[in-house]
């Protein structure tokens, strides 16, 4: 047939699509057809699925229900194309139907239709059977049995049959026009939320505070309500633009969590991927529904590490008088390390927590703090907040504050002075980095040690304290505006 008449034909026997779907025999697709599926799991709720199946279809046009789909399917995205034949397969409508079939639904979708009550006399066992009109299925049931309304469950329902649209798992149905053989194998391919991935790290400091051993973790959590047997997995690290739909399209499927944990396995293939980065599984896994589980990302051992006390201040008392600026202020605790092949890693690391562990003096692994970090790249630092040291804190008070300079609120000068005191009631020396944002342009005119201008508006002073003692760090400093 010339291509014209063919796609007229087509186009002809759209309007009839009702008809063809009431008197067609409707040909299903179940997991059983499946012969490979492959999920690429993004970092925002979003997933890309393709679900490979061998199946039996007639020539002509034939309506197939691919069942076993995410339950949160983006309907829009849904592409099948046969492997086997191509174009030779061609999709005139689908639906998906994602109404799943519960006794709640069935009530509501036989409101307005007559069923039958069977009630069961308690005393003789006989049972007598009733028509009745479905008039409301909301907050409980309401139905009109001959010229009474009654409310509650009578008796058993029975329904004549369960609705074309009812579904027990979630299905995208389609109208196919097949010119190719018949047996193909074809592939659905759509974008579906339900499915997220995380990455968790494990990070044990040694006793020196000097190395760490890194284990990393992917998490991934499946709600859309289809399981994904022997799946090819594949994650996205990277922030992917989407489109945000003013009407939401899928259910959100809630379950019971499980954790599976495996045994640490080599840990997965990385590759660029646009400005993103793709980690490749390299053995199938099972994403089960209503499932959370774990498979290794990586596993590095003796990465040197830096360990840091940090006393941060702050640029408003460099402006007015203030006089004590606090008494135990906390100094942070924060260690880094670098993401370099010569430090055992070198990966990309995708955004995620990272939790520290220290051996207490028993050999016992104690939780000693975590933080969050975002996607980062091969070569760059990773630094982590484990919380605020107990041993070791400051007293900051201004010991000077002066106008030296200016008339207007655009050339002011001030001079200021500073002492913080820092305190350490720990058997052993530490080492304090001291950081101050100072606003303007400024010259440190004195101080007890010496400074690094860490940028434009910072100063920076290591300052070490003895055991079970304190230093004063003491510094006057001019700023202009």
């Amino acid at each position: 047939m010339p291509f014209f008449h063919r796609r007229t034909l087509i186009v002809c026997l759209l309007a009839a699509l009702p008809c063809v779907a009431v008197h067609a025999e409707e040909l299903r697709s179940t997991l059983q057809d499946q012969r490979s599926v492959a999920v690429t799991i993004y970092n925002e709720n979003l997933a890309l699925v393709k679900d490979q199946r061998r199946i039996q279809i007639g020539g002509g046009q034939s309506v197939l229900a691919f069942r076993d789909v995410s339950g949160q399917m983006r309907p829009e995205t849904a592409l099948l194309r046969s492997l086997s034949s191509p174009g030779k397969l061609a999709v005139m409508e689908q639906n998906f139907d994602f109404d799943l079939l519960t006794p709640e639904k069935l009530l509501e979708k036989y409101v307005g239709r007559n069923v039958k009550v069977i009630r069961t006399n308690p005393a003789t066992g006989a049972e007598t059977s009733e028509q009745a009109q479905v008039l409301s299925a909301n907050n409980g049931v309401v139905l009109k049995i001959g010229d009474r309304i009654e409310t509650g469950m009578p008796g058993r329902i029975v329904y004549s049959d369960v609705p074309a649209n009812l579904r027990d798992r979630p299905t995208l149905v389609m109208a196919l026009d097949n010119d190719g053989a018949a047996q193909q194998e074809v592939e659905l391919s759509y974008l579906t939320g339900g499915l997220a991935w995380k990455a968790d790290y494990v990070a044990e400091l040694n006793a020196a505070d000097d190395k760490l051993d890194l284990s990393g973790w992917v998490t991934l959590t499946n709600t859309s309500g289809a399981s994904y047997n022997n799946a090819r997995l594949q994650l996205v690290a990277g922030d992917v633009n989407q489109v945000r739909d003013e009407m939401q399209l899928g259910r959100q499927f809630r379950g019971e969590q499980m954790l599976e944990a495996r045994a640490a396995a080599p840990r997965m293939a990385e590759e660029s991927l646009l400005e993103y980065h793709l980690y490749t599984l390299d053995r199938p896994t099972t994403i089960a529904e209503s499932q959370t589980k774990q498979v290794s990302l990586l596993s590095a051992s003796a990465i040197p590490a830096r360990k840091e006390l940090l006393l941060r201040g702050a640029d408003y008392y460099y402006q007015s008088s203030y006089g004590d600026l606090g008494q135990k202020m906390k100094v942070g605790v924060f260690v880094e390390f670098d993401n370099k092949e010569a430090a055992h890693l070198g990966m990309p690391l995708p955004k995620g927590v990272i939790r520290v562990y220290k051996k207490d003096g028993a050999g016992n692994a104690q939780f000693v703090g975590e933080d969050r970090i975002d996607h980062t790249p091969k070569n760059e630092k990773v630094r982590i907040k484990l919380g605020e040291a107990f041993d070791v804190m400051a007293d900051k008070k201004q010991t000077d504050f002066k106008k030296v300079n200016g008339w207007s609120s655009y050339n002011y000068a001030y001079e200021c002075a500073f002492e913080i005191v820092l305190k350490n009631a720990k058997k052993e020396a530490t080492s304090v980095t001291v950081q101050e944002p100072i606003p303007g342009d400024w010259k440190m005119l004195k101080e007890t040690h010496l400074h690094e201008k860490a940028t434009s508006n910072t100063a920076v002073w290591r300052v070490t304290v003895p055991a079970e003692g304190s230093t004063t760090l003491s510094y006057r400093v001019l700023v202009r505006y």
